[in-house]
């Protein structure tokens, strides 16, 4: 009797044990979901066989601007959407076809092409894989179908860094500056996106300060930060004290050389500020990142548009960053004015640049 009811105490004991380990176990679940709130969501999950390609231009991702913004798009929708995606930086111009053929024939959903330089792979690839569809970056595609072009009126942000910086040059008593009313543009190739940048730039700095001189220069590379920091070199030597890169990669060294020589510098694309904290007194920004994304979400939802699709200041689409504290409030107070009246249409803005500066 007494070992019956020793069984039976046994029993009870083990029973309770395992009911507290389940009570346990379903108490804890709730609590690691909602401390995990970057995953995926499970309506998320179910886009994992959406695929996305993203292939960059020579420049590659860590250019600290337009391919870093481009995949910053990309990453966002990998977070947000639970699409599944792939990168591969392109080493040499030759390597664009290749490079979109390879994920063309893996049946990707969409394809990025970042940059003006890939307009003819796409052009021929997207011909070929009809079925495919595409996204270029600064490049006007219009009779495919199944190419949407992100276009960015960067002429309007280069007009208000502009108009910054030729504030500046005539404003007294700003510290790092020699006062010989100069500035620098260190340009990429002299293709349209960068000249966009560069011709608003030089209008919106000749529109408040009449007599700015401006030295121009082009590296033809966009990968090369040396050739960017010794071209800069060059410029400051001759007077300018604000320098202006349009270069992607090669751009970075042209930072560099403002801050060597303690003078300011202009980001471009992004906000680049963290390269130089005290050296980059604003960026003129192109919305990279927000396209890339927008068009991915599109392209989920079965909204795929192709053709141009336009970013502006109108909807934020370009813009300059915060400037630092080395720009006085009444310049910042001018060039919010001025994105004010371009918004408005008061303000008229060409993307060629002016024979004479």
């Amino acid at each position: 009797m007494n070992k019956l009811k020793t069984l039976k105490l046994v029993a009870l004991i083990l029973t309770l044990t395992l009911v507290l380990v389940g009570c346990s176990g379903n108490s804890s679940a709730p609590a690691a979901s909602s401390s995990s709130p970057s995953a995926p969501s499970d309506s998320a999950k179910k886009n994992s066989d959406f695929k996305v390609a993203l292939v960059t231009d020579v420049g590659g991702l860590n250019d600290k601007s337009f391919n870093y913004l481009a995949n910053k798009g990309l990453e966002q929708a990998v977070k947000e959407l639970g699409i599944t995606k792939s990168v591969v930086e392109s080493k040499q111009m030759t390597d664009y076809e290749t490079n979109l053929s390879r994920f063309a024939e893996q049946k990707y959903n969409l394809i990025i092409a970042v940059g003006f330089l890939m307009q003819d792979a796409v052009t021929k690839v997207s011909q070929t894989y009809p079925d495919t569809k595409f996204m270029i970056i600064d490049s006007s595609i219009t009779d495919r179908p199944n190419v949407a072009s992100a276009m960015f009126k960067t002429e309007q942000c280069g007009y208000l860094v502009g108009v910054m910086a030729g504030l500046m040059e005539k404003t007294q008593g700003i510290p790092n500056t020699f006062g010989k009313n100069t500035v620098g543009v260190v340009g990429g190739m002299q293709i349209p996106p960068v000249d966009d940048y560069i011709a608003g730039f030089i209008q919106g700095a000749k529109s408040v300060n009449p007599d700015i001189k401006i030295k121009l220069n082009y590296t033809n590379k966009f990968d090369d930060p040396g050739l960017g920091k010794q071209t800069a070199l060059s410029q400051i030597a001759s007077g300018a004290d604000i320098i202006f890169p349009v270069a992607g990669g090669t751009g970075t060294g042209a930072i560099d050389a403002a801050k060597e020589k303690n003078v300011y510098a202009i980001g471009v694309d992004a906000d680049q500020n963290y390269i130089a904290p005290d050296t980059v007194i604003t960026s003129a920004m192109k919305g990279m990142d927000v396209a890339t994304f927008d068009i991915i979400k599109g392209t989920l939802e079965n909204k795929f548009k192709s053709g141009n699709i336009v970013f502006e200041l109108n909807n934020n689409g370009v813009g300059f960053a915060t400037p630092s504290k080395a720009v006085p409030k009444e310049i910042v107070d001018k060039v919010n004015e001025v994105a004010k009246q371009i918004k408005e249409g008061k303000i008229s803005i060409t993307t060629k640049i002016p024979e004479k500066f």
